[in-house]
Protein backbone atom coordinates (compact mmCIF):
# COMPACT_ATOMS: atom_id res chain seq x y z
CA UNK A 1 0.00 0.00 0.00
CA UNK A 2 1.19 3.51 -0.88
CA UNK A 3 2.42 5.93 1.59
CA UNK A 4 1.29 9.14 -0.19
CA UNK A 5 -2.55 9.96 -1.08
CA UNK A 6 -3.15 12.74 -3.06
CA UNK A 7 -7.03 14.14 -4.21
CA UNK A 8 -7.16 16.21 -6.84
CA UNK A 9 -9.70 19.31 -6.37
CA UNK A 10 -11.33 20.70 -9.44
CA UNK A 11 -11.60 24.49 -9.79
CA UNK A 12 -13.42 27.54 -12.19
CA UNK A 13 -13.02 24.95 -14.72
CA UNK A 14 -16.73 23.29 -14.60
CA UNK A 15 -19.31 23.32 -17.10
CA UNK A 16 -21.86 25.00 -15.15
CA UNK A 17 -18.98 27.67 -15.32
CA UNK A 18 -18.24 27.55 -19.19
CA UNK A 19 -22.54 27.66 -19.11
CA UNK A 20 -22.64 30.68 -17.23
CA UNK A 21 -19.83 32.58 -18.99
CA UNK A 22 -20.86 32.18 -21.87
CA UNK A 23 -24.66 32.98 -21.94
CA UNK A 24 -23.94 35.82 -19.60
CA UNK A 25 -21.35 37.15 -22.91
CA UNK A 26 -24.29 36.30 -24.86
CA UNK A 27 -27.40 38.00 -23.12
CA UNK A 28 -25.34 41.24 -21.90
CA UNK A 29 -23.96 41.69 -25.73
CA UNK A 30 -27.49 41.46 -26.82
CA UNK A 31 -28.35 44.39 -24.23
CA UNK A 32 -25.22 46.36 -25.33
CA UNK A 33 -26.34 46.10 -28.85
CA UNK A 34 -29.97 46.83 -28.76
CA UNK A 35 -28.83 49.74 -26.44
CA UNK A 36 -26.62 51.01 -29.03
CA UNK A 37 -28.66 50.45 -31.89
CA UNK A 38 -31.13 52.72 -30.42
CA UNK A 39 -28.46 55.82 -29.77
CA UNK A 40 -26.86 55.23 -33.42
CA UNK A 41 -29.98 54.39 -35.12
CA UNK A 42 -28.29 51.58 -36.85
CA UNK A 43 -29.42 48.03 -36.62
CA UNK A 44 -26.72 46.43 -35.00
CA UNK A 45 -28.61 42.92 -34.15
CA UNK A 46 -30.11 41.24 -37.14
CA UNK A 47 -33.68 39.75 -36.42
CA UNK A 48 -34.74 42.93 -34.22
CA UNK A 49 -35.70 45.96 -34.69
CA UNK A 50 -33.59 47.70 -31.51
CA UNK A 51 -33.09 51.22 -33.53
CA UNK A 52 -36.89 52.07 -32.89
CA UNK A 53 -36.19 51.94 -29.16
CA UNK A 54 -35.72 55.51 -27.38
CA UNK A 55 -32.55 55.86 -26.27
CA UNK A 56 -33.44 57.89 -23.01
CA UNK A 57 -34.48 55.88 -20.73
CA UNK A 58 -34.82 52.16 -22.65
CA UNK A 59 -31.29 52.29 -24.78
CA UNK A 60 -29.12 53.75 -21.96
CA UNK A 61 -30.85 51.48 -19.86
CA UNK A 62 -30.23 48.41 -22.07
CA UNK A 63 -26.81 49.50 -22.76
CA UNK A 64 -25.93 49.88 -19.17
CA UNK A 65 -27.38 46.34 -18.34
CA UNK A 66 -25.28 44.76 -21.46
CA UNK A 67 -22.21 46.11 -19.86
CA UNK A 68 -22.71 44.93 -16.59
CA UNK A 69 -23.58 41.73 -18.27
CA UNK A 70 -20.59 41.35 -20.19
CA UNK A 71 -17.88 42.94 -17.40
CA UNK A 72 -19.46 39.76 -15.48
CA UNK A 73 -18.87 37.59 -17.56
CA UNK A 74 -15.56 38.39 -18.59
CA UNK A 75 -14.84 38.27 -14.64
CA UNK A 76 -16.50 34.43 -14.96
CA UNK A 77 -14.09 33.83 -17.77
CA UNK A 78 -10.77 34.98 -16.10
CA UNK A 79 -11.53 32.99 -12.98
CA UNK A 80 -12.27 29.88 -15.81
CA UNK A 81 -8.70 30.98 -17.28
CA UNK A 82 -7.10 31.22 -14.48
CA UNK A 83 -8.63 27.95 -12.61
CA UNK A 84 -8.78 29.61 -9.51
CA UNK A 85 -9.71 27.07 -6.61
CA UNK A 86 -7.84 24.23 -8.24
CA UNK A 87 -5.41 22.10 -6.44
CA UNK A 88 -4.55 19.11 -4.41
CA UNK A 89 -4.83 17.69 -1.28
CA UNK A 90 -1.46 15.37 -0.36
CA UNK A 91 -1.13 13.37 2.74
CA UNK A 92 2.14 11.59 3.20
CA UNK A 93 2.18 8.98 5.54
CA UNK A 94 6.08 8.84 5.27
CA UNK A 95 6.67 12.09 5.97
CA UNK A 96 4.11 12.99 8.47
CA UNK A 97 3.19 15.97 6.45
CA UNK A 98 -0.28 16.84 4.79
CA UNK A 99 -0.29 19.57 2.12
CA UNK A 100 -3.02 21.53 0.97
CA UNK A 101 -2.44 23.52 -2.26
CA UNK A 102 -4.75 25.94 -4.17
CA UNK A 103 -4.84 28.00 -6.95
CA UNK A 104 -6.08 31.75 -6.44
CA UNK A 105 -6.02 34.92 -8.45
CA UNK A 106 -3.24 36.30 -10.14
CA UNK A 107 -0.82 38.88 -7.63
CA UNK A 108 0.86 38.21 -4.17
CA UNK A 109 -1.06 35.16 -3.02
CA UNK A 110 -1.55 33.09 -6.36
CA UNK A 111 -0.82 30.18 -4.85
CA UNK A 112 -1.59 29.37 -1.41
CA UNK A 113 0.32 26.06 0.34
CA UNK A 114 -0.66 25.13 3.49
CA UNK A 115 1.86 22.00 5.90
CA UNK A 116 0.51 20.52 8.74
CA UNK A 117 2.15 17.31 10.72
CA UNK A 118 0.05 14.54 10.45
CA UNK A 119 0.50 14.38 14.66
CA UNK A 120 -1.25 17.65 15.00
CA UNK A 121 -4.26 15.99 13.19
CA UNK A 122 -7.19 14.82 15.57
CA UNK A 123 -9.71 13.43 13.94
CA UNK A 124 -11.39 13.84 10.08
CA UNK A 125 -14.59 15.57 10.43
CA UNK A 126 -17.71 15.38 8.62
CA UNK A 127 -20.14 17.95 7.92
CA UNK A 128 -24.07 16.66 6.43
CA UNK A 129 -27.05 19.42 6.32
CA UNK A 130 -29.10 18.22 4.04
CA UNK A 131 -32.31 20.94 2.58
CA UNK A 132 -32.41 23.84 0.78
CA UNK A 133 -29.15 24.45 0.88
CA UNK A 134 -27.14 21.16 1.55
CA UNK A 135 -23.49 21.01 3.35
CA UNK A 136 -21.48 18.01 2.35
CA UNK A 137 -17.95 18.38 3.76
CA UNK A 138 -14.91 17.08 4.60
CA UNK A 139 -12.94 18.68 7.48
CA UNK A 140 -9.70 17.51 8.91
CA UNK A 141 -9.78 18.24 12.65
CA UNK A 142 -6.47 19.44 14.68
CA UNK A 143 -5.60 18.94 18.60
CA UNK A 144 -5.86 22.97 18.92
CA UNK A 145 -9.80 22.78 17.49
CA UNK A 146 -9.15 23.93 14.24
CA UNK A 147 -10.85 22.97 11.18
CA UNK A 148 -9.17 22.85 7.63
CA UNK A 149 -11.89 22.12 4.75
CA UNK A 150 -11.06 19.56 2.13
CA UNK A 151 -14.16 19.44 -0.06
CA UNK A 152 -14.28 21.34 -3.42
CA UNK A 153 -16.60 24.51 -3.26
CA UNK A 154 -19.74 23.57 -5.36
CA UNK A 155 -22.40 20.89 -5.95
CA UNK A 156 -22.63 18.57 -2.66
CA UNK A 157 -21.13 15.33 -3.56
CA UNK A 158 -23.23 12.30 -3.03
CA UNK A 159 -23.65 11.08 0.31
CA UNK A 160 -22.24 7.81 -0.19
CA UNK A 161 -19.09 9.46 -1.93
CA UNK A 162 -18.62 11.75 0.82
CA UNK A 163 -18.93 9.12 3.47
CA UNK A 164 -16.36 6.59 1.27
CA UNK A 165 -13.93 9.14 1.19
CA UNK A 166 -13.70 10.21 4.59
CA UNK A 167 -13.75 6.84 6.18
CA UNK A 168 -10.67 5.74 3.87
CA UNK A 169 -9.32 9.27 5.04
CA UNK A 170 -9.15 8.81 8.38
CA UNK A 171 -8.21 4.69 7.86
CA UNK A 172 -5.21 6.43 6.22
CA UNK A 173 -4.37 9.13 8.78
CA UNK A 174 -5.05 6.50 11.77
CA UNK A 175 -7.71 8.89 13.24
CA UNK A 176 -11.13 8.94 14.73
CA UNK A 177 -13.78 9.79 12.00
CA UNK A 178 -16.41 12.28 13.17
CA UNK A 179 -19.97 13.51 12.15
CA UNK A 180 -20.55 10.00 10.86
CA UNK A 181 -23.30 7.96 12.67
Amino acid sequence: MSNIKTDKILGSRRISNYWWATVILLGGLGFFLAGLSSYLKIELLPFTTSMNLLFIPQGIIMTFYGTIAILISLFLWFTIVWNVGSGYNEFNNEKGLITIFRLGFPGRNRVLRLHYNIEEIQSVRVIIQDGLTPRREIYLKTKDQREIPLTRVGQPLLLSEIEDQATSLAKFLGVVLEGID
